[in-house]
């Protein structure tokens, strides 16, 4: 019998070993590898090409969701399972539209998670049951959808750029990260403040989080005082803060 390989994608060491535990007392199921940011998980999927990928939303370095839409495009084969401790509409809504093939809650009892493994390597869909039951009743009532506003959108390299201005990493370190240019970040920090019509970095990173890109513990303190983008700009091997 042909095992399911899982890649295992959270940036806490102790939840990984949990998963890894639960899923290898299943004579169907494989644990193939882990990552332990977005940027990680994308690279072990390609390097490993599993049938699924547990992921995470909040993740350092490039985000669940961010993780999860270059995935579906560079390895369409490997469905990305969500698993998340939020469960509001927006960031359901954002996972659908990046390609994630399920969305199940942490809290998930190991029965649901071990079948939404099965089921998104059968080419299903899987919701937790909590999640499936909302989305059933908005189908129903299309009147009960959360109303949120669609930021512009952003590039790829646009998005991975804006998590990392947020995490306080420098314009030099992101052009190590990436592998880009100095100017080539700057020039995309740049877009992603005219798109957002954002000019101040406290302000940019206030939206990184507030939209779910980062978690509050690793964005900037965004009780100092801002610093005018245009002359962070300039400042091209200056820290990002």
């Amino acid at each position: 019998m042909k095992k399911i390989t899982v890649l295992l994608s959270d940036d806490h060491t102790v939840v990984r070993e949990g998963l890894r535990l639960l899923l290898e007392t299943e004579p169907d199921i494989q644990v193939v590898g882990e990552a332990a940011n977005g940027r990680r998980a994308v690279g072990e999927t390609k390097r490993l090409k599993p049938d699924v990928i547990l992921m995470d939303l909040a993740m350092p370095l490039l985000n669940g969701l961010e993780a999860a839409r270059q995935i579906a495009k560079e390895v369409p084969a490997a469905k990305v399972l969500i698993l998340s401790a939020y469960s509001d509409d927006q960031y359901l809504e954002h996972a659908i539209k990046a390609g994630a093939a399920g969305y199940l809650m942490k809290e998930t009892v190991g029965e649901d998670l071990l079948r939404g493994i099965r089921e998104v390597a059968k080419g299903n869909a899987f919701f937790s049951p909590p999640i499936a039951r909302r989305l059933s009743k908005q189908r129903q009532n299309p009147d009960l959808r959360s109303k949120s506003t669609a930021a512009p959108g952003l590039t790829r390299r646009q998005a991975e750029v804006l998590q990392l201005v947020a995490e306080g990493y420098s314009t030099r370190k992101i052009a190590g990260l990436l592998s880009l240019s100095i100017k080539t970040v700057e020039k995309h920090r740049q877009a992603v403040m005219d798109k957002l019509d954002i000019h101040e970095l406290a302000t940019l990173t206030r939206y990184a989080v507030s939209s779910g890109v980062v978690q509050s513990s690793r964005g900037l303190n965004l009780t100092a005082t801002p610093v005018p983008a245009r002359r962070q700009l300039s400042e091209s091997t200056a820290r990002v803060m």
